[in-house]
């Protein structure tokens, strides 16, 4: 998946926009919710490589580094909760969706739980 695949992707998600954020820096994007402006993923070069930064649960985020040499803890983020993860290498589009919509559900504003009658 090329960069420019990726972030039209991230545009097409519902509330989602892309941006550059940083002065100076034209080769990274940030891609995030409208409303709440969290940030799901960052798209930037790393070692002249196409990355991306996703929001990964903690176990799933280490199961992902075991299985793919693309994947690695997050570069300049919480090693924890982020992943980076290489567009050009054995990561298949297909997981690189997966964990995209991942991270979204992560960074999404919670829903507010309707009020139980009993506490009206």
């Amino acid at each position: 998946m090329t960069k420019n695949e990726y972030l039209e992707f991230c545009k097409s998600l519902p509330g989602a926009t892309v941006d550059r954020p940083f002065n100076e820096d034209f080769d990274s994007y940030v891609a995030r919710h409208t409303l709440n402006r969290k940030w799901f993923a960052l798209v930037m070069e790393l070692d002249g490589k196409d990355v991306v930064n996703l929001k990964c649960e903690p176990l799933n985020a280490d199961f992902l580094r075991s299985i793919y040499k693309g994947v690695i803890p997050a570069y300049h983020m919480n090693k924890t909760h982020w992943n980076t993860v290489y567009l050009d290498s054995d990561v298949p589009d297909e997981e690189i969706i997966n964990m995209t919509y991942e991270s979204y559900r992560l960074t999404e504003k919670p829903k507010r739980k309707k009020p139980d009658k009993r506490e009206v």
